[in-house]
């Protein structure tokens, strides 16, 4: 399901709620084109040193974990950032997936 937010000066971005396949398939590079380089950054790190210990094996395990998370992430920076849901069915669907509070 994706959203609508809106900031102040009009900017509108459209994002997913919900499991990231893109983080799935792609790792920290989504957060890289999204322009969320502190993400970025904490993803390809954790994957790396998960990756260092377990010989390369388990460098995969981050991209899993961050799959389910990373989207509600990115979603609550924006809304620090200023945005805010562009109309009643972006700001219903925040709330049943508890991104903001009733």
């Amino acid at each position: 399901m994706h959203v609508r937010l809106r900031n102040a000066a009009g900017g509108v971005k459209e994002v997913k709620v919900g499991f990231s396949w893109t983080t799935l398939l792609f790792g920290f590079f989504p957060a890289l084109f999204r322009g969320d380089l502190k993400w970025a950054v904490i993803m390809f790190i954790i994957s790396a040193a998960v990756g260092v210990f377990t010989v390369g094996f388990g460098a995969w395990i981050p991209g899993i974990v961050f799959s389910f998370v990373y989207n509600k992430i990115y979603i609550k920076e924006l809304l620090e950032k200023g945005y805010h849901p562009a109309d009643e069915h972006a700001q219903s669907a925040l709330r049943t997936n508890g991104i903001i509070a009733a």
